[in-house]
């Protein structure tokens, strides 16, 4: 085998490197790279958005759940509270009476748990959001019109959701 002299070859304009092409070529590779990384933080950022709203949502449907379950029982809270404001004197300190009133106090704490507040509005005006009337009286100097007289049956409040709202007498 014969060595043949290395003829070199002649650089022609299109194979001579010109000076532009890799800085364009870098150019785009960071302004591709500039893309990339700004999508990929606004996705990261829709996504941490996106997880806050949902771990949100969630806690609202559980607190309205919660909310819900609590006003289901309120008519055995109201019969708990009938049957110890009923009991005969000579039963007052037997050791039944005194169980069934810590399972009320349980019931009150649950509604301090949840930010449950009572409505008892009597001397208060009217208001249909908060009351729903069953009667009406007679205007008095005590109760001008528009004014509860009284209250016969408590409602029930957390924040701004009443979960029952308080049957009451209104003067007239």
């Amino acid at each position: 085998m014969s060595e043949q002299p290395h003829a070199e070859t002649p650089m022609t304009e299109e194979s001579t490197p010109s000076e532009s092409q890799p800085s364009d070529e870098l150019a785009q590779a960071l302004a591709q790279a500039q893309a990339n990384l700004d999508g990929w933080q606004r996705a990261r950022a829709e996504f941490a958005n996106y997880k806050k709203r949902v771990e949100k949502e969630m806690r609202e449907a559980e607190e309205r759940g919660a909310l819900e379950a609590i006003a289901h029982a309120l008519p055995i809270m109201d019969d708990f509270a009938r049957a110890l404001d009923n009991i005969p004197d000579d039963l007052a300190d037997h050791p039944w009476v005194s169980g069934t009133a810590l399972i009320l106090k349980k019931f009150d704490k649950l509604l301090e748990t949840y930010a449950v507040t009572v409505i008892d509005p009597v001397g208060q005006p009217f208001n249909p959001r908060l009351h729903e009337a069953i009667g009406m009286d007679e205007a008095s100097e005590t109760y001008p019109s528009g004014t509860v007289t009284a209250t016969m049956q408590k409602g029930y409040v957390s924040g701004e959701r009443v979960l029952r709202p308080a049957l009451v007498r209104v003067a007239s």
